[in-house]
């Protein structure tokens, strides 16, 4: 009697066991679980750590939590000023709602995939070269919008979406590398422009300056005449001044105006 005890036992802690095995989930601390009980979906989504379901008749699928990093591959596209370009993107999402994660959509990985392809051509067609190129945030914002507005339906979350590279045809290349290249020289011819005017300025007041003072224009000679010969394989052609055959000349007139001496008068009246 106490063998068939100890037997019955033995059979009830093996049965149980095989149905906590067969019954025992573990879901990670990034993971819920959902529960179909007979293809039904229970409302209770499992929680992170162990849980338990019935055997055969309950199914549990995981559904991970975890920001999801999609590159969305390159779509080439008209702008709206009719330039061919290729453009990819980036796409962060996460599962907010596991249960219409896998309710409402087949494969929600693929939907937010395919999604964003889609948005990221119909960008393309309502944008500029320009915009493309410099005004990528609020592109980027628009994009998530586009992606967000369906994705909410299939409790997915669309964090951030980022334009990563636009490709052009080498021929826009080129044009482009001209236009800069122009507008770089026409940046410099007036910045040059501007320079000569500020110096045509300051050089009239040094004019002026030296026109009041003539020992001016004869101490600025001096100086030139220093820093050239400072270079040892230059020859200097020194210029006689000007203004020294003026002083000479003056000097000539006050002496041709100066009154004969007295010794020179007693000597004619002898």
């Amino acid at each position: 009697m106490v063998e068939e005890l100890v037997a019955a036992g033995a059979t009830l802690v093996a049965a149980g066991a095989v149905y906590v095995m067969a019954a025992a989930r573990v879901v990670k601390q990034y993971e819920r679980g959902v529960v179909f009980r007979l293809g039904r979906l229970r409302p209770e989504v499992r929680g992170p750590g162990f849980t338990l379901i019935v055997p055969v008749v309950d199914r549990l699928q995981k559904v991970n939590m975890q920001v999801v990093t999609m590159p969305v591959p390159a779509q080439e596209g008209i702008t709206r000023d009719n330039v061919t370009v290729r453009v990819d993107a980036v796409v962060y999402f996460k599962v907010t709602g596991p249960a219409e994660a896998v309710v409402r959509v087949e494969d929600y990985r693929f939907a937010v995939s395919q999604m964003a392809q889609t948005s990221l051509r119909s960008i393309i067609g309502k944008s500029e070269l320009d915009d493309l190129l410099s005004n990528r945030e609020k592109l980027n914002q628009g994009l998530e919008l586009m992606i967000d507005s369906p994705a909410v339906e299939w409790g997915v979350t669309i964090d951030r979406v980022e334009i990563k590279d636009v490709s052009l045809p080498e021929t826009m290349k080129r044009s482009m590398a001209r236009q800069a290249e122009a507008d770089r020289e026409r940046r410099a011819r007036v910045i040059n422009a501007d320079a000569e005017l500020q110096a045509s300025k300051k050089l009239a007041e040094a004019a002026q300056q030296m026109q009041d003072t003539p020992a001016a224009l004869q101490l600025r000679l001096l100086q030139t005449v220093v820093a050239v010969a400072a270079e040892k394989n230059s020859t200097l052609v020194l210029p006689f001044p000007v203004e020294l055959l003026r002083f000479l000349e003056k000097a000539q007139q006050q002496q041709q105006q100066l009154p004969p001496t007295s010794g020179g008068s007693n000597s004619s009246q002898g």
